[in-house]
């Protein structure tokens, strides 16, 4: 069953989104092949401690693998995993370099012809969007770009009530899903439904709502 997850952010040592990965587990079949893409860090994500943190999570959730994609695979590597993959798993880092690498190794096209469960995590999930709010780490300045236009809609990840003026500004009439740590947004890919798990906000036309699952939006 294909669906996109927008993880609003977790601390993978505290486990503290565990419903939402268990949620998506279990739509990739229960015991999936996760391929993990860690490229949204400057200086990768490659450090043995944080990535054995991941596998002993995710095989505490009942994963056959847990293999990562590196920078260095080539598009037709990169093809070969995702063929062989039933989750993807985008790590959470800076969306710009994220979203640049991505577009480098052709990934975005690549995810957006996957038919499996992708789960994006902070900025994994906001890069699946139509824009993504960056901020620049060493002069502050924020801006819209583009995301990978999965879905029509964009992604605030990490959303907290003090950013809503920012969020209304930047995005304007845009749709928007302002997704707190540990909550999620799901988007079936066959229906095109919307549900979440833990609380979600929408804005649309600059005000905010709590999203409904009876209302879909």
């Amino acid at each position: 069953m294909g669906k996109l997850y927008f993880l609003g952010g977790e601390n993978i040592a505290k486990r503290d989104a565990k419903d939402v990965n268990v949620a998506a587990f279990r739509d990739a079949g229960g015991a999936p092949n996760v391929l993990a893409f860690s490229w949204a860090r400057a200086s990768f994500d490659k450090t043995y401690k944080r990535r054995k943190r991941l596998i002993s999570y995710f095989r505490s959730l009942g994963a056959d693998s847990v293999n990562f994609s590196e920078y260095s695979d080539s598009p037709d590597e990169i093809s070969t995993h995702l063929a062989s993959a039933d989750l993807v798993y985008l790590t959470g880092g800076q969306v710009g370099v994220l979203a640049a690498r991505a577009r480098s190794k052709g990934l975005d096209k690549f995810l957006r012809g996957y038919s499996g469960v992708i789960v994006g995590r902070s900025a994994g999930a906001m890069v699946m969007g139509k824009l993504c709010f960056v901020t620049n780490r060493y002069s502050g300045r924020r801006k819209v770009v583009g995301g990978f236009g999965m879905v029509d809609f964009s992604i605030k990840a990490h959303y907290h009530a003090s950013q809503d003026a920012l969020l209304k500004r930047f995005f304007g009439n845009e749709r928007v899903y302002a997704v707190p740590h540990g909550s999620a947004l799901v988007y079936n890919l066959e229906s095109g439904l919307l549900t979440s798990v833990g609380e979600v906000f929408v804005f649309v036309k600059g005000e905010k709502a709590v999203f409904s699952e009876a209302a879909g939006q």
